[in-house]
């Protein structure tokens, strides 16, 4: 296989989920309304939480960020693979694939630390109640945001910029329906062992520290409710966090379900479809989670829909 430098690169090939064309066009509606769901659930929480002075708190102002970057992560993704079955045209351009490859990587890594933040929350609330309001305050949960966003960006900068110093051949085509790093690195010709290393590198990194971090948070929020003497206290206690200890184990039981699929099929087909799990499914699911499981958001979502119904 002859090698080409990336100048010589025009466009990639998103093999997508399947070749066959009824599929594609059942494919096709299902996530049109799978992004429709996303886009339109994820923004009633966002002006839930801004219309509604009582959910002014640190929980839902966390929440309101993550159902932001849900919609942009889902944004990212599917409209163009809306856009290549409807026009029966696999190709995505080098510059798209990088800048799809980094924008994939800040939106999953701003969720990861997201959450982490508000499992922090859920803990601080839990086993600190006297000093919620002290040490989570307003400028903290800014700085935790903008903090995150920042590296967020910068490790995905990072893993862009190594993908341009690859030479590849003349087999262009990716078995996925987005541009995924690890996949975009299997079709290079040069040397990938700087990048595989930064890549599993900065995962653990990136990952795991927020993951740790979940994992003592919900540790210590067990270990305090089961000392609260009354059934109905401990009831309480879960409740608080139950909403998000759900998103939680969505997005990390389907992030490491992908990644133990894709080792023991060793398939990069049925990896593209696992991916669906965590790339596209947890974005749709969060702002029901959320909803149906909170009385405050279910309060102000229907005081929202009151209005705009009202206004329309």
């Amino acid at each position: 296989m002859e090698p080409r430098n990336k100048t010589d690169i025009s466009e990639f090939f998103l093999l997508g989920l399947t070749n066959d064309p009824e599929l594609q066009s059942l494919l096709f509606y299902l996530f049109l309304s799978i992004y429709l769901a996303t886009i339109l659930g994820n923004l009633l929480i966002i002006l839930a939480v801004i219309s509604d002075p009582h959910l002014h708190t640190p929980m839902y102002f966390f929440l309101s960020n993550l159902s932001f970057n849900d919609i942009c992560l889902s944004t990212t993704t599917i409209p163009k693979m809306l856009v290549n079955i409807q026009a029966q045209n696999q190709s995505i351009s080098y510059l798209g694939c990088l800048t799809q490859i980094c924008f994939v990587m800040v939106f999953v890594g701003l969720e990861n630390f997201i959450l982490a933040a508000m499992a922090y929350d859920r803990y601080v609330a839990i086993c600190h109640p006297l000093r919620y309001t002290v040490i989570m305050n307003t400028h903290l949960c800014i700085l935790v945001i903008v903090l995150s966003l920042l590296i967020s960006i910068g490790n995905a900068l990072l893993h862009s910029l190594m993908v341009l110093r690859l030479s590849f051949g003349k087999d262009l085509e990716i078995p996925h329906f987005f541009c995924e790093l690890a996949q975009v690195i299997k079709l290079a010709c040069s040397d990938t062992l700087i990048n595989n290393i930064f890549i599993y590198s900065m995962a653990s990194l990136l990952g795991g520290i927020p993951l740790c971090g979940i994992i003592f948070s919900y540790t210590q929020i067990v270990s305090s409710v089961l000392r609260i003497p009354s059934a109905g206290g401990k009831y309480k206690g879960f409740l608080t966090c139950g909403s998000h200890l759900s998103v939680v184990l969505l997005f990390y039981v389907t992030v490491v379900g992908v990644y133990i699929t894709s080792e023991i099929t060793g398939s990069s087909r049925k990896t593209s479809v696992a991916s669906v799990m965590y790339i596209v499914i947890p974005q749709m699911l969060n702002p029901f989670i959320y909803s149906l499981r909170n009385k405050d958001m279910k309060g102000a979502l229907k005081s929202l829909i009151g209005r705009i119904s009202s206004f329309l």
